[in-house]
């Protein structure tokens, strides 16, 4: 005996089942839903025959049609590689004056220059090249070794204090560490250069002063002004690579700082380093 009936409310037959008096309706799925649904299935079926699917112990399913995303891929990179074999051709031979004149090199040497950075710079430099503590910034016009764009490109190159033959190096002594200078000169050699960016009218007056000219003069210059040509920054202006203050300066005048950056010749081919000299110089500090 059936235990179908047709519900009061909605004069819709049930189904026979009940569970704690609430009877349940036979309202089946719409039709265009479990043809839609039975689609799916079949579109499924013939995706694992002609795609690439199922995963083997050391290889996987090729498919009947054989497509491969990562060949596609190759393909992709292959085919703009060609179309910039020429760009790359005239940047390899154009110098660094040359590329920044021509509009097409000057555009494409940007473009490379700036991906290159974020693959290779940002993690030291920052992302938008403004630098942090013991890593400078490269948006203003303070050069440790000089702003041009060819100086850049040395810098790029052979890198400082690197491994490579012709790094660009120059170490600051440790001048308390090492004795040269005992702890009150130190003070007072601290004293003057802060006075040089602070009070310059005061520094001359500093019993610092003849110590800086005995031991400093030779690479940060009289005044302090710096020397490009050795590294040596400039001490009268109000930017610290290593932050500002007095406790800073005494330990930089005490144990010396001597940063590195690596030499990427070898790393990076000749046409990003010019691309990335050329973006470098760019952003706002080149001279």
């Amino acid at each position: 005996m059936s235990d179908k009936q047709i519900d009061d409310v909605s004069g819709m037959e049930t189904t026979g089942h009940e569970w704690d008096g609430i009877r349940e309706l036979n309202s089946p799925l719409p039709r265009w839903w479990l043809w839609t649904y039975y689609a799916t299935i079949i579109w499924a079926v013939a995706y694992w025959i002609a795609m690439p699917a199922w995963p083997l112990l050391s290889d996987y399913t090729r498919g009947l049609l054989g497509h491969s995303q990562r060949a596609q891929l190759s393909n992709q990179i292959a085919a703009v590689k060609a179309g910039q074999a020429d760009l790359i051709a005239r940047t390899a031979k154009a110098s660094l004056t040359e590329i920044q004149a021509d509009p097409e090199l000057l555009e494409f040497a940007l473009a490379g220059g700036r991906s290159a950075f974020a693959v290779n710079c940002s993690q030291c430099h920052g992302s938008g090249a403004s630098g942090g503590k013991g890593y400078p910034n490269l948006n203003d016009d303070d050069w440790l070794w000089g702003g041009t764009v060819a100086q850049i490109h040395a810098s790029i190159q052979y890198g400082i204090r690197a491994d490579h033959d012709e790094t660009r190096f120059n170490e600051m002594p440790a001048f308390g560490r090492d004795e040269i200078l005992n702890p009150q000169q130190v003070d007072a050699v601290a004293d003057y250069v802060m006075a040089l960016s602070q009070n310059p009218g005061l520094a001359d007056s500093l019993p610092g002063k003849p110590l800086f000219n005995d031991q400093c003069v030779a690479c940060h210059g009289v005044g302090g002004k710096g020397d490009k040509e050795l590294g040596a920054p400039n001490l009268s202006d109000a930017i610290w690579l290593h932050e500002g203050g007095k406790p800073v300066v005494v330990d930089i005048i005490t144990n010396s700082r001597s940063g590195v950056m690596p030499a990427w010749v070898g790393r990076l081919d000749q046409v990003a380093i010019k691309q990335l000299a050329v973006y470098v110089h760019s952003l706002g500090g080149g001279k």
